[in-house]
């Protein structure tokens, strides 16, 4: 039959066909299965809007743990986002979101995520669910803030986990999704995957739990570690805790709306830097970016009448302190760290090549490519300083360096390479010259890691005390000692300790021309006139020149034996002590012979010198913060001993391997520099005009500072130093002076990516803080308890595009 190839008599279709339609079907719902297994699998993020301090107490704990060792400056325990320079590796970003995903999926076993999730799935509740997670995080801040005394906050971390962006697996918003009766049809076939899930959820419920657990160790060690700190002005123990918790649940942290919100504002910010109605303006000067308000003030040098005793080179500060910035050179990169940095700088940091013209065949300095070259010479030992050295104490052993003789001053020091090397002896060197037509010796010197600061024996005193220098050192450094009654020799002898010794290392020692044998035979003079013995006369034959060795008397009664009475003595009324903007004198002051008087006996040797309170402090003193004088001492060293191994070496984000050059910008007995006597820095102690006169005990203990007024620009160079601190200093400087003049004077004077530390009362912190995130610094932290504060912030390579012309710099 013609039927037979097409149909079949019980009238259905043949076999072929139905076996095409079949394998259509089986592929169609297995391509269904797969899709359904495949979506079933995935974890989805949720709640990923949610910022409440609850679930960014859970997801940091296991972010921490993981990555806490590849902090360089953490011990282990720190909050990523405490620290600002440290970095994680590439991988971290998917552990992170590993992490994410497993402690989501735990949430959901919780009441509060249950209720969250449920109103991200009903739209209708929206409103009402944002009012709630609000007050989420307001609670759950204020349960943290119970478990410690203080508050704390920080910027967000680099690797703040609510940040990470969305796993690849994760599916999108736009993504279908599956019915309810395709999940059941695909149940069966992902029991396994399911069982694994569930044991994954299992171990991140232990692991969270083992966290807590150690949380609250921890917790109950830092109430302990409080009441043990009652009696500090700020309490480093409980502080140190709040910064190396492992967690978030005890610390009132800020939350990443919050967070988010601040760094909104301070990109819009960035680009006309008038947050907080601070508009900075760059400094438009003839001195450019070497700028020293105090020392360039052309206006004033141009109205003296005389510059014979260099009054040019002394201080004239404006009328008015700046509140512009000094620019940043062009190509400026940040420093090279000590000490590599004492044979080399970068060029364009301190781009000047005019001392390498004139003193490169002196071995001073050198260009070579990108960097400035040190050889370690100078005019007096171009074959190098530390043969030099070793040839001053081989010639008179008394000198022991770096145990009779710690702290020396250095006149015209040049590029200061003297001094960078006496710290090979343990010596610290404070080096002085001026800013002259030598451009930049002491930015030189800065650069390098090696102390200096910019000042000229002029008319006036020099601003240090009395009797406090072991040793002064003069190498060809250019002073005319031996005129005007030897008014400048007499202000040496001011600040020479009674048994010190003065270095002179020049060409009147050893050379026999006319001029030379002048000047030596009215040193000679003037030395003897001033009971100063002449020891020796020592000879470095490697460097072809000689050094004249005196000694400053320990009694008066050479004074009392001279046949006339010059240089005269002071008046008993003249105090040898006050040394801020004091004319110069040509007069000797007699030396200290009681017992119980400061100078009257030399110091222990480096380093008992440094934690034992000076002989000449008394019982019956009171010190100043209102215990006797000894004990005042002993207990602000421990505070800062406290403050610095607790707190500030782990504590602030700060890779203390990249500071060298620190300043205290108020000293009191220079606890917080002897605290950091183990690292590789120096600490210029300052000491302000209106504080208590405490500088000689700094001295006394084998550390050096100076005195200035912070209502004035101080004696250094732009970009000096890595760190700043700044102790109760502000609260007390609003009284006298503009701040923000003050700040831009902080800014001019600290590094870009250098930090400042400020202790202070909570109103000043504030203000403080104001002001420097107006200036694109980035906080590293920030910690307030009762009324006092902690800041610590990072200056940034920001400059603003306005100019602001300062015409008393305008030559």
């Amino acid at each position: 039959m013609a039927l037979g190839k097409y149909s079949r008599v019980d009238g259905r279709k043949s076999s072929n066909y139905c076996s095409t339609v079949a394998i259509v079907m089986f592929v169609g719902i297995c391509l269904v299965g797969v899709w359904v297994l495949m979506s079933s699998s995935v974890v989805p993020v949720q709640n990923s809007d949610l910022s409440s301090q609850e679930s960014k107490t859970k997801v940091p704990q296991e972010v921490t743990e993981n990555h806490s060792k590849q902090f360089e400056d953490s011990s282990g325990d720190l909050p990523e986002d405490a620290i600002k320079e440290d970095s994680i590796p590439e991988n971290s970003q998917d552990e992170s979101n590993s992490e994410v995903r497993q402690n989501q999926k735990e949430s959901e076993n919780t009441p509060e995520e249950v209720q969250e999730k449920f109103v991200e799935d009903n739209p209708e509740g929206k409103t009402e669910s944002d009012g709630k997670k609000e007050d989420g995080e307001s609670n759950s801040g204020d349960r943290d803030s119970n478990s410690e005394g203080g508050d704390a906050s920080t910027e967000a971390g680099e690797t703040n986990p609510s940040e990470q962006p969305e796993s690849e697996d994760s599916p999108s918003e736009n993504e279908p999704k599956s019915d309810e009766g395709k999940k059941k049809s695909d149940t069966e076939g992902s029991v396994e995957e399911t069982m694994q899930e569930d044991k994954v959820d299992l171990h991140t419920e232990e692991k969270v739990e083992e966290v807590q657990d150690k949380d609250s160790k921890e917790s109950s060690g830092e109430n302990k570690t409080e009441d043990q700190a009652k009696d500090q002005v700020f309490p480093a123990g409980a502080q140190s805790e709040i910064l190396t918790e492992t967690s978030t649940q005890n610390g009132a942290w800020s939350t990443q709306a919050t967070e988010s919100k601040n760094e909104k504002e301070s990109q819009k910010s960035s680009s006309s830097g008038d947050q907080n109605g601070y508009n900075w303006k760059v400094c438009n000067v003839t001195a450019g970016s070497d700028y020293i308000p105090c020392l360039d003030n052309a206006q004033a040098i141009r109205k003296l009448t005389s510059r014979s005793h260099f009054e040019h080179r002394e201080r004239h500060c404006p009328d008015e302190a700046p509140t512009c910035l000094v620019p940043l050179p062009k190509g400026y990169r940040r420093s090279i760290k000590w000490p590599k940095s004492r044979e080399q700088i970068w060029y364009y940091n301190v781009p000047h090549t005019k001392l390498a013209e004139v003193k490169g065949h002196q071995n001073w300095v050198k260009v070579s490519g990108d960097y400035l070259t040190f050889p370690g010479g100078g005019t007096q030992f171009k074959n190098g300083a530390l043969h030099y050295i070793d040839s001053i104490q081989k010639s008179l052993p008394d000198i022991a360096w770096g145990k009779r003789s710690r702290v020396i001053l250095d006149v015209g020091c040049g590029v200061a390479s003297f001094g960078g090397y006496l710290f090979e002896r343990d010596v610290l060197t404070m080096s002085f010259a001026p800013k002259d037509e030598h451009e930049a010796q002491v930015q030189f010197a800065l650069e390098r890691g090696i102390p200096g600061i910019s000042a000229v024996m002029g008319t006036q005193r020099l601003p240090f005390p009395s009797n406090v220098f072991d040793i002064v050192h003069c190498a060809r450094c250019r002073v005319p000692w031996h005129v005007e009654g030897g008014k400048l020799l007499l202000e040496l002898n001011r600040l020479l300790r009674p048994g010190g010794y003065f270095v002179w290392s020049a060409t009147p020692v050893y050379r026999k021309v006319p001029e030379d044998v002048g000047i030596w035979n009215a040193m000679s003079e003037l030395t003897r006139s001033m009971c100063w013995d002449l020891v020796v006369i020592e000879e470095d034959k490697l460097n072809e020149v000689g050094a004249a060795i005196y000694r400053k008397p320990t009694t008066n009664l050479c004074y009392e034996k001279r046949p006339q009475n010059e240089p005269q003595l002071c008046k008993e009324s003249d105090d040898a002590d006050a040394a801020w903007k004091v004319p110069l004198q040509a007069c000797m002051h007699k030396v200290p012979v009681d017992a119980s008087e400061r100078g009257s006996h030399w110091p222990e040797q480096w380093p008992l010198r440094l934690e034992q309170p000076p002989y000449w402090l008394k019982s019956s003193q009171v010190g100043v913060y209102g215990k006797e004088a000894p004990k005042d001492f002993s207990s602000d060293y421990e505070h800062w001993k406290r403050v610095v191994s607790m707190s500030y070496l782990n504590g602030l984000g700060i890779s203390w391997s990249s500071v060298r050059n620190v300043m205290d910008m108020r000293a009191v007995y220079g606890g917080f520099a002897a605290a950091l006597k183990d690292l590789k820095v120096w600490v210029m102690n300052v000491v302000p005009i209106n504080s208590p006169d405490t500088l000689p005990i700094i001295y006394e203990r084998g550390l050096f500072g100076i005195y200035h007024d912070w209502c004035e620009s101080f004696s250094t160079y732009p970009r000096s130093y890595d760190l700043l601190h700044a102790d109760h200093l502000f609260s007390d400087l609003k009284k006298r002076c503009k701040l923000v003049a003050v700040i831009a004077e902080v800014d001019r004077i600290l590094r870009p990516e250098g930090k400042l530390i400020v202790r202070d009362n909570v109103a000043t912190i504030a203000e403080v803080e104001n002001m420097v995130k107006s200036l694109q610094w980035k906080i590293q932290l920030t910690y307030s308890k009762d009324n006092e504060g902690l800041l610590c912030v990072k200056k940034t390579l920001w400059r603003p595009t306005e100019a602001e012309t300062i015409m008393s710099a305008i030559e």
